[in-house]
């Protein structure tokens, strides 16, 4: 069962809230994290970042870099543009984008529980990024970027956030990508009480997106184990900053992919392979995004083409039944010659949150060929965490994006 407990944040002064408040650290180019900090001197981005504190040819990965971000959060803390609570509690962040919202409960989560299997994982991480993340939460000590978790939905919690809401919010803001947040605090201690018990009763919890932080997170936890064997286990360094979504308000896009080159393939025989594959249909100039599962969509020499598989993807393997495996197994592979797309260059990934628009400018550019996906379900996403397996890598994107900076944990005492 989860356990899920409330905790001390570190916060933005009133009023600071919505020039603190960044995207997360790994949506940023270094060029684009830099030109950020330069016109927002206080985005927290300088301190998830703070190679942008640095001139441009400094290491990144240097020591200087992580004590910079410490040093900055201490010095924004004793300068009151951010504070800690005095008392621990539950957050409500509630996110709108589009005119669809959804409300999780920020929270700690527990590092047992990740490492039991009871939160759940869908997809491998990579070391080099995990490393990254281990220094900047061990010489901060502090997690700055919340992980995002979902649950099956449970009436009792529900009640309790909507409860919360019913009060007057401690942030309301419109960020510039046009996202509204607001963020109510719950600290009356029956609600406090009824919400860890109700997610006492849950039995699974799902990484929707964050691994690195959450794996980062364990491993400083690890660490801090090792340096203080007598932990009792409720020191904060066993809990990680999260918040919880119940799955019927989750909406996940696309994640789409270009191949830099046809393999050696002219247009013509390109095409021909794939049609030994799928049935191809041309679709003309327009654009065109599938419509359904099973479909995906092709952009090629100006041309959008719609496939479907001819294979039987059925079956109990909740991995090979994905979208993003069939075309891995049926073209990237055995066509364009693409085995392993976490380490291959020749692949990239864009996020559904760019448009179709995207793909075609990057086929007019430095790519040959682009495939749009029908977004994986958040039902998939749990068939495959409970069935212990993992996703092919890039298989969801979650949007609207939590933002860093806006409730922090410290995990020292």
């Amino acid at each position: 069962m989860a356990d899920i407990r409330p905790f001390r944040a570190v916060r933005p002064r009133a009023g600071l809230e919505e020039k603190i408040a960044a995207l997360p650290y790994d949506v940023y180019s270094r060029g684009e994290a830099r030109r950020e900090t330069q016109i927002n001197p206080l985005s927290f981005l300088r301190i998830d970042r703070p190679e942008t504190q640095f001139p441009a040819d400094m290491d990144m990965y240097d020591p200087q870099v992580y004590e910079k971000a410490r040093e900055m959060l201490l010095e924004m803390m004793e300068a009151g543009q951010l504070m800690q609570e005095e008392e621990p509690g539950y957050y409500i962040y509630e996110l709108t984008m589009e005119g669809r919202t959804q409300t999780g409960i920020a929270a700690c989560a527990s590092v047992d529980d990740y490492q039991s299997q009871v939160i759940k994982k869908h997809e491998n991480t990579r070391a080099e990024k995990e490393e990254d993340r281990i220094r900047h939460v061990d010489v901060c000590s502090a997690q700055t970027g919340p992980i995002f978790l979902a649950y099956r939905s449970r009436e009792e919690i529900n009640a309790q956030v909507e409860r919360a809401k019913e009060e007057a919010a401690l942030y309301d803001f419109i960020s510039p990508d046009d996202i509204r947040h607001r963020v109510w605090r719950i600290l009356d201690r029956e609600s406090i009480r009824m919400i860890g018990e109700a997610f006492g009763r849950v039995r699974e919890i799902y990484i929707a997106d964050g691994h690195h932080r959450c794996a980062s997170a364990v491993k400083v936890a690890q660490k801090r184990r090792e340096k203080y064997p007598e932990y009792t286990g409720r020191e904060e360094f066993n809990y990680f900053l999260s918040v919880l979504f119940p799955d019927d308000q989750l909406m996940i896009m696309a994640y789409n992919r270009l191949v830099r080159d046809l393999n050696g393939y002219s247009e013509a025989g390109f095409l021909e392979k794939v049609s030994e594959r799928f049935r191809v249909e041309n679709l003309g100039a327009q654009a065109t995004a599938p419509c359904k599962k099973g479909e995906i969509t092709m952009y090629l020499g100006h041309t959008w083409y719609k496939l479907t598989t001819l294979v039987d993807a059925g079956g109990n393997d909740p991995v090979g039944q994905l979208d993003v495996s069939i075309l891995q197994k049926e073209l990237l592979t055995p066509i364009l010659g693409i085995g392993d797309p976490r380490t291959d260059e020749r692949i990239d990934f864009a996020g559904g949150i760019r448009g179709l628009t995207e793909l075609e400018r990057r086929v007019g550019t430095d790519c040959r060929v682009a495939f749009a996906m029908y977004p994986t379900s958040i039902s998939e996403l749990f068939a495959v965490s409970d069935a212990g397996l993992l996703m092919p890598p890039k298989s969801t994107w979650f949007e609207p994006k939590l933002r860093s900076g806006l409730l922090i944990h410290r995990i020292e005492e």
